[in-house]
């Protein structure tokens, strides 16, 4: 069995079953259109034991409408890091009120954890990695305790280390992220938008394409990636919920 190609050496055995596993939903499931594919994860094969993590950002809507027609009662984790645009927490509020969603949790990071590590609240300057880790990657860690798998709204036309993006792929501690619109383009994403007349986030007209933290999100000049906002003039291209823990070891995290 291969091993973990971040980590240089094998898995353990749950994460190897847990890899075959993914790549064999991933085939299972390959002709299912997305809805479909959805309805198969949550009413089935992870029945009771996944979730949605969204960041209710500018292209959050359409997941969000297709589980909601699902499960409105899926548990959507929204991670609020203390960091964010009101206009993003009032759209949080906007949209669950709209879709009908009745779960929507809400996670913050340990208070403790920020009191040492971020007394002036400008870690996001100094060390963006470790920001958002503390604010992020720890707090998410502990709200998918008992989930099995979660869905994300990551698509491959992202660019960068979303390009090769599986339907289904297996974390390096046994979990399972499912990620259904890995295919959708952004003209797929505005006409299922302007379908179900969802409403866009309300930086979008103000020129924010990928919205996060407010520290670290800045508006997309016409022409450049969706994502040239995000940590603008650094390397640091993914908040890191995604990353294997390897990873964040490599850097010096975790």
């Amino acid at each position: 069995m291969k091993g973990n190609e971040d980590a240089g050496v094998v898995d353990p055995p749950h994460v190897q079953r847990a890899r075959i596993r993914a790549q064999d939903l991933t085939t299972r499931y390959a002709d299912l259109d997305t809805f479909a594919f959805l309805e198969a994860m949550i009413a089935e094969t992870f029945c009771g034991r996944i979730a949605l993590t969204s960041s209710f950002g500018a292209e959050a809507a359409v997941l969000l409408h297709l589980v909601a027609q699902i499960d409105p009662a899926i548990p959507v984790l929204f991670l609020d890091t203390g960091k964010l645009f009101g206009e993003t927490l009032r759209y949080r509020d906007t949209l669950t009120k709209r879709l009908g969603l009745t779960d929507v949790r809400s996670i913050k990071p340990d208070p403790a954890r920020v009191d040492a590590l971020d007394t002036d609240g400008v870690l996001w300057y100094g060390n963006p990695e470790m920001c958002c880790y503390i604010r992020k990657v720890e707090p998410l860690q502990r709200a998918l305790e008992g989930f099995e798998s979660w869905i994300t709204g990551r698509k491959r036309y992202h660019g960068g280390e979303r390009g090769a993006l599986p339907r289904v792929e297996a974390t390096d501690d046994g979990r399972y992220r499912i990620n259904p619109l890995v295919s959708w383009t952004r003209e797929d994403i505005e006409a299922y938008r302007e379908k179900h007349a969802l409403p866009p986030h309300p930086l979008e007209e103000q020129g924010f394409l990928s919205i996060g933290c407010m520290p670290c999100t800045d508006r997309v000049a016409p022409g450049e990636d969706l994502r040239a906002g995000r940590w603008r003039g650094q390397a640091k291209t993914e908040c890191g919920i995604h990353l294997s823990a390897k990873r964040w070891r490599t850097i010096g995290i975790d």
